[in-house]
């Protein structure tokens, strides 16, 4: 692994309680918000430090000793110690992510083809990142999994456009029966949104589906 420089002196948290959805009617317009395709697994932290790899769940249960390949390819970025938030999922034939499918892997333990989709960025290196703005937590991401293993995504977003930008992402997964959102932001100045409908009961939801996601770019 890799060895970069520390950059702060800020202590690696031991657990982040993640952000969850806020339900609203309608998605949020204008320039500030960031939108993201929503993925269907499970949400998971990773916490780095020196070479050793926690996977927690978003109740904090260390689930490390299930995803030993996802824990060993965010040990090999080039950092010494970090905290990620993301989903991990398993992919189907289609491209679109599927609960069933990382629940299937997770219990015959055939969890080596899943992707770790990587949304947002909370600590690296000395550095507590929940108080910067999410757009620069994300850059940093970003180029943090450039050169990252194959199970490691990163989730890229669209600034801007949250109407069109549901209404699509509904469109090209109508076959899911739902659409709706869930945050991935992990300070308390962040909101989201979710809205959708099911196809079977017709009413707004908020459980796990597909759509996107909308957090204040400033957040």
């Amino acid at each position: 692994m890799a060895q970069s420089v520390a950059r702060g002196s800020a202590r690696l948290p031991s657990c982040i309680s993640p952000q969850l959805t806020q339900l609203v009617e309608v998605a949020p317009d204008g320039d500030q918000w960031l939108h993201e395709i929503k993925y269907d697994g499970y949400r998971m932290h990773a916490r780095i430090d020196r070479g050793a790899a926690k996977l927690l769940t978003r109740t904090g249960l260390n689930w490390t000793h299930k995803y030993p390949a996802i824990a060993q390819a965010v040990v090999e970025l080039d950092m010494r110690q970090a905290y990620l938030d993301g989903e991990l999922c398993g992919v189907g034939a289609d491209g679109i992510t599927a609960f069933n499918i990382v629940q299937l892997a997770s219990d015959s333990g055939n969890a080596a083809a899943l992707v770790f989709f990587l949304f947002d960025l909370l600590y690296l290196d000395g550095e507590d990142l929940r108080g910067r703005p999410l757009i620069e937590r994300k850059e940093r991401l970003s180029a943090l999994l450039a050169p990252g293993a194959p199970s490691l995504h990163y989730s890229d977003h669209v600034i801007g456009q949250g109407p069109a930008f549901y209404e699509k992402a509904c469109a090209m997964l109508l076959a899911t029966g739902a659409c709706g959102a869930r945050s991935n932001a992990s300070t308390a100045q962040s909101l989201s949104w979710s809205a959708g409908r099911s196809r079977k009961e017709g009413g707004l939801i908020s459980a796990p589906c597909y759509s996107a996601i909308t957090i204040p770019t400033e957040a």
